[in-house]
């Protein structure tokens, strides 16, 4: 299945017959891996009923081929399985190519593969050992040796080099060179990362790189298996220090094409058939995959993708690796043209022994090439604007270059090597300085391990917000996805782990780096800047390993270990250890076999001699006596593994190596006998196994099909497992939404800390948007568009519509008024999935399918409809029958109803993730007026208008039609709704209008807000106000008959003037007044709310109009200051307010000369006698009709922008109408108050304080 993927192929001697060499990569269900190279060349067939038997074949097929008069090659690919499955006809296609094959003078050859299986990536050694004994078999003179020696050899007598040592092994002609990181470089990778970046090109890699940081789902799509192989193991290897934990099959056989129907993050390979059209490719899911055309140098990427950190300033420094290599960043464009020859080109010396086909161009004419380069240029312009320093560019020359030009094998591999080191040092350098102080954010709360893993789903192992909040802006949305997923929570688990357990490689490693750069202050530990940064260690990075691999090259010594003193230094001791190989091999000698065995006939691959290859050796004691302590060793590192479920290759020791079965072609050698083990904990097992079942992604449990049981059994039993994890990954985003929701509302209310910014609000609904859609994939008889549930709801649309003029909504309630006691209230918003759908659909702004249905989602969500609109979506069996396989999530009833169970939950908070989003929009607004009846007339005869204002704008002034108290209006989303400017022109008989509030709703979330006002509009009654500006609040969303109350203001028992801040007196009883303690506690609170404002991040602020103005606000608070003790009744006269004695203070201050004694204090007073008196003036004297608590809550907001209130406030204190107006007892007449109030006025000082336009329009100060 893997090492001959397209089954047998027969040739002629007219058809290419070359060898062609593909690796490929099994990961079994616990992450371990196996690593697969195969070498497939072609045998002449000698058996003549074959022969015949294919001529038959083909004279067949060459007839049907005939009369369809090429039929087939115009049908259309109806599914993916036809699309891909055509292996069985491959052979006989490419014979018809040539028109013949006659068997009396053709000659036919058969396919063959020569496969090593290996635990380590050793591709570069595994493909000169293939080749040698392709050699041996193909030369003209038999191998020094039976092939079973070579076999054997390599089988049982070649061990796995240790971390930081090199090896060298024989093949059948001569040595093989392997060497393997040491414990604190980066981890093995021998795939060229050169072929990489020229199949896919900088730009592209960087954004597919991208696409596997967020867990996405990647397809790989070639003609070639080895591409595929090198694309996904390249992009993985620059994870460092993460690891890709989600299902990995570079390779995916066509019997396992269902698995692309799995809804869990993946990376898979699919081969391509020559001319196929992407788009007649059907994959069950589109709306989060990144699709990877690889011969055809395209990408096609999810929607709402966030860029990486600094993009492009990162691809310019990968570039400059590049180019002093020789390529040109933006890959090769012709890749797709030369498909075969780049697939040969590793094996081109088995063609010509003398030289290689791999011709470099010269170096000096790339860079005068690519000088020229439109990529380049542009990347040289932004260093430039951008202030990065751009260091010349040097294209250094190869290594060593034979007279022709050409570099040897030896040198061509040195050079990839050299550059794979680069290049993933500056990938690995990105990483460090992004997460430099990662640390400094993990959460330790348990005590120890047994109590971490017993309780790990409900801990918090890191701190996200903080950790967002000291990042640079430009870093946000990356990361505010990329730490929700499941390779960041498995490095911050391993982090926590490592202070009882060894720590991980990766971590060990990636640890010692950011310690470095602290060192050398490559950057402060404090520091977060958006600057970027260069690697700085690109011209040491490699070094050691280079020379050990360079150094391999002389004739080595007899096997022996290095001694290394403790005096000397790290360096010292891998200086002495490369100067020699560390290990030579046992050569390849003869076995113990028959006379007449191992024959050799050239061209013809032998029979190997299976009873000679069974066993090991029997008579080496020095490997026969470890084999008690090696299962020990085995059988502790699997628990050690099992414990911090990590694959087995990265949780090896430095010390040690895991002994593989005897398939593996090397074994495990150390040095000394093994540490002892430790026994576990009684309950450790349990508990690492809840933690390794529960705590983990979903996707890292399912992660790997069996490609050894295909049975329907098993299959079913994959699919349960997908229903399984789905469910679980809906409880945990919803939880972690409500929790997280429900902790930032709780900080609204003043009972805590927040913990949530509105970046990972967004991020965690995008994330919830992701889950829908993979569920409404999961098991899809047919695909219709790229998002599934979309295609979904278009479906139901289509088939409620045809019966809407017979069939009533089966939720909404119709639009007919409920009259409340008022009579009057805002008609019932009729709810209606297909009315929502419609919504979407009017929106111009969204082009896609993807986008309409994640719009539809946040708007449902929203409105608290999600649950309900999904249950009656799913609600129509029909349809989901029709739709859906009997195993798809959608058909599992019981998971079903949890699902949308979860959902419902939702509903316990309030989001605006479709308001905020969709800003530019046109939304329908209905307003309503509701007056006092009973105390005035409902409708007046003057001329009404209204404004409404949000946090995005106003819709301007609007006339309201005489005789009505209701109307509609469209205009650009106006955000969340915060005032409301209502006033009438005063003509008529019944011009006074006294309004109990106004309700405004947006009627496509239906978000209602209620404006109270318990106020009076016109001239000569209450403070004389045409036109009042009302602060609103949102009303919950309630049953129709709860709407009617609130829509209601309760009934005053005084007047409006007097009762109309609730703020202070809710704290004593309606009826009561406040005291002096309560007043001074509603202040402080007030200023306390303002200042915690402004210490929260930009974007998460919310209305300050709401924090000044509102029921709670500084002016309410500030009202019952100036309340306290006021003489405001009169018998015989009119009521007195507040601004009347602002005016009077006003006219002693511009008719006194003499304030104070102190000259330095009289020029201070009299400058703030002068602001006061100017801003008062402004707003007497400005156009709007604004009574006189309407004037006095303008100067408490100008007063508060300008930082003049603790200024003013002594001013009034001491002025001597204070003495006429006010109580002896009042507040503003004790002194000590008085200084108490300037102090907490005072903090407002430092911030930047703006209002709305609503608030001070028209007063020019």
């Amino acid at each position: 299945m893997l090492c001959m993927p397209k089954g047998l192929s027969f040739r002629t001697q007219a058809d290419n017959r070359d060898p062609q060499l593909h690796s490929f990569i099994i990961t079994r269900e616990d992450g371990s891996r196996t690593y697969g190279f195969v070498l497939t060349f072609y045998e002449e067939v000698t058996s003549k009923q074959i022969c015949t038997a294919m001529q038959t074949l083909y004279q067949m097929h060459n007839a049907e081929q005939y009369s369809s008069v090429c039929a087939s090659s115009s049908c259309s690919m109806d599914s993916l399985a036809s699309s891909i499955d055509e292996g069985d006809a491959t052979s006989l296609a490419k014979l018809q190519r040539y028109n013949s094959y006659d068997i009396s003078r053709d000659t036919l050859y058969v396919s063959k593969c020569i496969c090593l299986i290996t635990p380590l990536p050793f591709m570069q050694a595994c493909k000169k050992f293939l080749i040698q004994l392709y050699k041996a078999v193909t030369s003209q003179q038999p191998p020094p040796l039976p092939l079973e020696s070579y076999i054997h050899n390599i089988l049982y007598e070649v061990p796995l080099p240790p971390p930081g040592r090199s090896l060298k092994f024989y093949g059948v002609y001569e040595p093989i060179i392997c060497q393997r990181p040491g414990p604190n470089e980066l981890p093995l990778s021998d795939y060229p990362l050169r072929e990489v970046f020229e199949l896919l090109g900088l730009e592209n890699l960087v954004q597919v790189f991208t696409c596997v940081l967020l867990e996405m789902q990647i397809l790989l799509y070639s003609q070639d298996y080895q591409r595929l192989m090198t694309v996904a193991e390249g992009i993985t290897t620059l994870l460092f220090p993460f690891q890709w934990q989600h299902v990995y099959v570079p390779i995916l056989p066509a019997s396992l094409l269902h698995f692309l129907d799995a809804p869990v993050p993946y990376l898979m390979g699919l081969q391509s058939k020559e001319g196929t059209d992407r788009s007649k490719l059907e994959l069950p899911q589109e709306a989060n995959l990144c699709f990877v055309d690889i011969d055809n140098h395209f990408i096609e990427l999810p929607e709402e993708f966030p860029q990486f950190p600094n993009k492009l300033e990162f691809i310019q420094e990968i570039s400059e690796v590049l180019l002093q290599f020789g390529i040109p960043p933006e890959g090769n464009l012709h890749c797709s043209d030369s498909a075969t020859k780049l697939k040969n080109l590793v094996l081109s010396d088995l063609v010509n022994d003398k030289k290689n086909g791999n011709i470099p161009s010269n170096a000096l004419n790339m860079y005068e090439l690519l000088k020229g380069n439109e990529t380049i240029a542009r990347l040289q312009a932004l260093a430039k604007r951008t202030g990065v320093t751009m260091e010349k560019m040097t294209i250094t020359a190869p290594l060593t270059e034979e007279k022709d030009g050409k570099l040897s094998c030896e040198e061509l591999e040195l050079r990839d090597y050299k550059l794979n080191v680069q290049l993933r040092e500056v990938f690995a350098n990105r990483f460090t300085q992004m997460f430099a102080d990662y640390e400094a954010f993990v959460i330790q709360a348990a005590p120890d391990m047994e109590s971490w893993l017993t309780n790990r789903e409900q801990m918090q192992n890191f701190d996200k917000a903080s950790f967002l909040s000291d990042q640079p802006e430009p870093y946000l949305p990356f990361l505010s996805h990329f730490i929700e997923t499941q390779m960041f929570a498995t490095f911050i688990d391993n982090k926590i782990m490592s202070q009882w357990e060894e720590k991980d490689p990766f971590l060990r490693v990636f640890d010692s780096r950011i310690e470095k750069i602290r060192l050398y202050n490559v950057r402060a530990p404090a520091l977060r800047t958006s600057n970027y940064q260069k690697c700085s260690t690109l011209k040491e990075a490699g070094q050691l390993s280079i020379q050990r691999l360079v150094l391999a090259d002389i004739v080595a010594p007899e096997p022996h270990f290095l001694s290394c003193e403790k005096q000397q230094t790290d360096t010292q001791s891998i200086e002495q250890r490369l100067m020699k190989i560390d290990h030579t091999a046992i050569h390849p000698h003869l076995l113990d076999m028959k006379i007449g065995q191992g024959k050799y006939e050239q061209g013809f691959f032998p029979k190997l001699q299976s009873d000679v290859l069974a066993t090991g050796p029997t008579n080496n004691n020095r490997w026969a006596s470890r084999s008690t302590t090696t299962q020990r060793r085995k059988d502790r590192l699997r628990q050690h593994s099992e414990h911090i479920g990590l694959d087995n290759d990265m949780r090896e020791p430095s010390e040690e190596l895991l002994l593989h079965q005897n398939s593996m072609a090397f074994w495990e050698w150390d040095q000394g006998p093994p540490p002892p083990a430790r026994p576990p904990k009684k309950s450790f097992s349990e508990c690492c196994l809840k933690y390794m079942q529960e705590a983990r992604s979903l996707g890292k449990n399912l992660r790997q099909p069996k490609l050894s049981d295909l049975s329907p059994a098993v299959i079913a039993q994959t699919n349960w497992k997908f229903v399984e994890g789905l469910l679980k990954e809906c409880r945990m985003k919803t939880k972690r939404m409500l929790v997280e929701k429900m902790g930032h509302e709780a900080v609204e209310l003043g009972h805590g800390e927040a913990n949530i910014t509105g970046l990972e609000e967004n991020t965690l609904i995008a994330s919830l948007c992701d889950l829908l859609e993979r569920i409404w994939s999961h098991g899809l008889q047919v695909k219709q568009g790229k998002s599934a549930l979309w295609s979904h709801l278009l479906q139901y649309q289509e088939r409620e519509e045809k019966q809407e003029h017979s069939a009533e909504s089966p939720v909404g309630g119709g639009t007919e008024r409920r009259k409340s006691d008022t009579g009057i209230t805002l008609p019932t918003l009729r709810v209606s999935l297909i009315q929502d759908m419609r919504h979407v659909q009017n929106m111009s702004e969204i082009k896609t399918d993807v986008g309409r249905a994640r719009a539809w989602i946040r708007l449902s969500l929203e409105k608290k409809l999600l649950s309900q609109h999904l249950k009656q979506l799913l609600s129509n069996q029909a349809l989901a029958k029709k739709l859906y396989k009997r195993y798809a999530f959608l058909r599992c009833e019981e998971e079903r109803e949890q699902f949308l169970y979860h959902l419902l939950s939702l509903n316990a908070v309030d989001y605006f993730c479709f308001t905020s989003v969709f800003t530019t929009i046109m939304i329908p607004y209905r307003s309503v007026i509701i007056p006092i009846k009973k105390l005035s007339n409902a409708i007046t005869t003057s001329n009404p208008w209204i404004c409404v204002s949000g946090e995005l704008g106003d819709s301007g002034v609007m006339q309201i039609p005489k005789n009505h108290l209701e109307m509609t209006f469209e205009c650009q989303n106006l955000g969340k709704l915060t005032t409301v400017q209502i006033g009438h022109d005063n003509s008529g008989l019944l011009a006074k209008w006294l309004v109990d509030c106004v309700m405004v709703r947006n009627e496509i979330t239906g978000h209602t807000y209620k404006f109270p006002c318990g106020r009076w509009l016109g001239k000569g009654v209450d403070d004389g106000s045409l036109e009042r500006i009302l602060i609103g609040e949102l009303v919950s969303s309630t049953s129709d008959e709860e709407l009617g109350k609130q829509c209601r203001t309760p009934p005053q028992q005084k007047s409006p003037t007097v009762t109309r801040r609730l703020s202070i007196t809710s704290l004593t009883g309606r009826n009561t007044k406040p005291n002096a303690g309560q007043i001074q506690e509603g202040i402080g609170e007030a200023v306390n709310n303002i200042v915690k404002h402004f210490h929260k991040p930009e974007k998460e602020r919310g209305s300050l109009t709401i924090l000044l103005c509102g029921e709670n606000g500084l002016v309410a608070a500030l009202e019952q200051v100036f309340h306290h003790g006021f003489k405001s009744a009169r018998i015989f006269h009119k009521n007195v307010f507040i601004w009347d004695f602002i005016e009077k203070a006003v006219a002693y201050f511009e008719t006194s000369d003499q304030i104070g004694d102190n000259e330095e204090a009289l020029l201070l007073q009299r400058s703030s006698c002068k602001t006061f008196c100017h801003y008062v003036n402004a707003i007497n004297t400005a156009p709007r009709n604004i009574g006189k608590d309407g004037k006095f809550q303008i100067l408490v907001c100008l007063g508060t922008r300008d930082h003049f209130l603790s200024q003013w406030i002594p001013l009034l204190a001491e002025c001597p109408p204070i003495t006429r107006m006010y109580e002896e007892n009042a507040l503003l007449r004790d002194r000590m108050t008085v200084n108490s109030l300037i102090r907490v006025l005072q903090t407002l000082q430092d911030f930047n304080i703006i209002l709305e336009g609503s608030l001070i329009k028209g007063v020019d100060v």
